[in-house]
């Protein structure tokens, strides 16, 4: 896996998890915002496979 997702998109991606998460555990909106994982997790490891297809990347490394 290469990284494809930069500084600015990651912690962005990982407080908008984030706070789906929390808004399905305090009851403010429904299960649909477990889905929040999926953000968390491309933040986390730095990889987004949707970029794959498009060759997207956010990340500032030169190849």
């Amino acid at each position: 896996m290469k990284i494809n997702v930069g500084s600015t998109d990651r912690w962005i991606r990982i407080i908008a998890g984030l706070g789906l998460i929390v808004a399905s555990l305090t009851g403010f909106i429904g299960m649909w915002g477990w889905l929040g994982i999926v953000p968390v997790l491309t933040g986390t490891f730095r990889f987004c496979p949707a970029y794959l297809p498009f060759g997207l990347s956010t990340c500032s490394i030169k190849k």
